[in-house]
């Protein structure tokens, strides 16, 4: 999320000065161009083609909150209904924070009611970029979001954000090998443990571990997985498992031309990522305007294909992802906007994996 950029740099040296000894250490990662001798099978033929919905969610004020954006979406199917936790901008409050909303089905979002989340006392102020999941050994639903530093917060019901808890944080203390900028974290676990994974504005792809047993607490500290320029390796990053397989598919927003994702595979949360053949660069990327058309009736709303969530099939900890049925809500906005980053009229749509051609 590039808002924190321009309204959290100063800020950050501040807040990240410190050290923390973590109680554990996370192998060490190879660089992104290092050989590999057997990388994991691709779980999709590429090139893709992927087909976008006009906008489904738009920033829609009420009494209290003049918004200009929505964006950052994170989302889950349960219990018949699809719950989404995303950003918006605020102009009333001068901040980022989250907002709510549910529906059965994709055509019922443009007239979902935006819940906001400053509501809750407990998530006043700038609180941003959330990543939803339920944690099956704890029996919670836990929303991990920018604070800036990484934090958390549970609950028992989704529907109800007035039930989130006061954030906790991941680190007391944030350590030192944490980049100057962490942005937009989000979690995923193998069978031992559980893996924080974000970029730092820096060109690099981040993780960090805890055991499962000891989740939130005990991560290491941030290791660089991916190493590349920040044009090319920038924000919005998210993990998943691909189901049936033992594959593992990270992807990354790219910076320019125009926002896009880039796509690497790797059979270990800590090994070795490698990039997607035809699917890792602005002519083929894994989602980009390259790549994508809109439906009929729907003008080409948007150029950038930027911070989003893949259509999970689940909803828990293990982030699985079902190669037949790829879909990515995504933010995009008005190609002739411009101006201050936090001003842009970002808004939400839907990609589907086109199949016609294949």
């Amino acid at each position: 999320m590039k808002n924190v950029v321009v309204l959290w740099s100063a800020g950050a040296v501040l807040l990240f000065g410190s050290v923390l000894l973590a109680s554990e250490t996370v192998p060490a990662a190879s660089s992104q161009s290092a050989a590999t001798e057997a990388a994991p099978q691709v779980p999709f033929v590429t090139p893709l083609k992927w087909k976008s919905t006009d906008v489904l969610i738009r920033p829609i004020s009420d009494e209290t909150h003049t918004v200009v954006s929505v964006k950052d979406p994170t989302v889950v199917r349960y219990n018949g209904l699809w719950h989404v936790y995303a950003t918006v901008y605020s102009t009333s409050a001068m901040t980022w924070n989250m907002v709510y909303l549910n529906f059965s089905d994709w055509s019922d979002a443009p007239n979902a009611k935006l819940h906001f989340l400053d509501q809750n006392p407990n998530l006043t102020g700038y609180k941003c970029a959330p990543h939803l999941f339920y944690f099956t050994p704890h029996e919670k639903w836990y929303l991990v979001y920018q604070t800036q530093p990484p934090a958390y917060s549970t609950t028992d019901d989704i529907s109800k954000p007035l039930t989130w808890t006061a954030p906790q944080r991941f680190f007391d203390r944030l350590p030192a090998s944490t980049p100057r900028l962490p942005i937009d974290y989000h979690v995923i676990c193998d069978d031992t443990h559980a893996y924080m994974f974000f970029t730092g504005d820096d060109g690099n792809f981040y993780r960090s571990r805890t055991r499962i047993e000891d989740f939130p607490k005990g991560m290491s500290d941030p290791e660089i997985a991916i190493r590349d320029h920040r044009n090319n390796l920038f924000e919005a990053s998210i993990t998943y498992k691909i189901k049936g397989t033992d594959t593992y598919l990270t992807l990354i927003e790219a910076l320019s031309p125009a926002r896009y994702f880039r796509a690497w595979v790797s059979d270990r949360l800590d090994g070795e990522w490698t990039p997607v053949p035809g699917a890792d660069s602005w002519q083929t990327p894994f989602a980009g305007i390259n790549n994508v058309t809109f439906e009929d009736g729907a003008a080409p709303w948007t150029r950038d294909i930027s911070h989003g969530e893949m259509i999970r099939d689940g909803y828990d900890e293990k982030m699985v992802l079902d190669p037949d049925n790829l879909q990515l809500l995504y933010q995009g906005r008005d190609p002739a906007s411009g101006g201050r980053y936090e001003l842009l009229p970002y808004q939400l749509g839907l990609l589907t994996l086109d199949r016609s051609g294949k």
